[in-house]
């Protein structure tokens, strides 16, 4: 898993944490039980202080993808990878429909929003392929 904090982004550095921890999950870098890195090498990771990945790990625990276990660290949760694809699932629409909204209110006629969408998706229609062989959402009937 890769910890990576850019200063650019309005989200905070905790939070790009979480993010890259839910896609960590969410993808299957990170399993069941494995263990998460501890709060000090996390931060020397993403050159943050401490306290930012403390923050992250209990950010991750309120949601149930994570636990900590006194003396061993913290643990993705059994559920903690559903929850992960559930989260970002959730997170990446939203972050879709601002994008439409945004690309709506600059001008862009709602044709070619909806044409610059699907050529995102047939970009991508390797991975949702994949996704329905192995029945990950689409191929569970379900939408990304």
């Amino acid at each position: 898993m890769r910890l990576r904090v850019d200063t650019d982004r309005a989200l905070s550095p905790s939070q790009q944490i979480v993010e890259a921890v839910l896609d960590a999950v969410a993808s299957g870098e990170l399993r069941a039980e494995a263990r998460l890195p501890s709060v000090r090498e996390a931060a020397a990771a993403a050159l943050v202080n401490p306290n930012t990945v403390a923050r992250a790990w209990r950010d991750l625990e309120a949601l149930g993808v994570v636990e900590g276990r006194a003396g061993s660290g913290v643990f993705v949760t059994e559920g903690g990878p559903e929850v992960a694809r559930r989260e970002r699932r959730k997170a990446t629409l939203a972050a879709l429909r601002v994008a439409a909204e945004e690309a709506l209110r600059a001008g862009h006629a709602s044709e070619t929003v909806l044409e610059e969408t699907r050529r995102a998706i047939e970009r991508d229609g390797e991975g949702t392929r994949r996704e329905a062989k192995t029945g990950g959402p689409e191929g569970k009937g379900g939408r990304r």
